[in-house]
């Protein structure tokens, strides 16, 4: 499961920058497309992250925490996305996209379930 939900996050993150691009571009069109397939590919990370999180039988603590972040990092994608569409201001929700993005991946790369290197 762990293989999927990573392949699902990497699809994702292609799929961002497409769509961020393509709204940037002013291609509004394929944009929507990209963006309605990226909205897809967040309920698979949701649905295989949600199994991954609930096959253990005891969770520690740090796993709640990358959950949620997890959701967090969807959320600032999403926020990212539809203010370009909008042609507003996408600072705040690029920093919080980062920050959130280092964070889940370090804690997805050092807890034990996780995948190391």
């Amino acid at each position: 499961m762990i293989h999927a939900h990573l392949t699902s996050w990497v699809v994702a993150l292609i799929l961002f920058f497409v769509a961020f691009s393509m709204y940037k571009k002013g291609s509004n069109k394929g944009a929507k497309i990209s963006h309605m397939i990226l909205r897809l590919f967040y309920l698979l990370i949701i649905a295989t992250g949600g199994m991954l999180y609930s096959s253990g039988a005891e969770i520690p603590g740090l796993y709640h925490v990358k959950a949620t972040l997890g959701i967090i990092v969807i959320a600032a994608m999403e926020m990212v996305l539809v203010r370009s569409s909008k042609e507003k201001s996408t600072n705040i929700a690029w920093v919080l996209l980062i920050i959130s993005f280092i964070v889940v991946l370090y804690l997805g790369f050092t807890l034990p379930q996780g995948t190391q290197f």
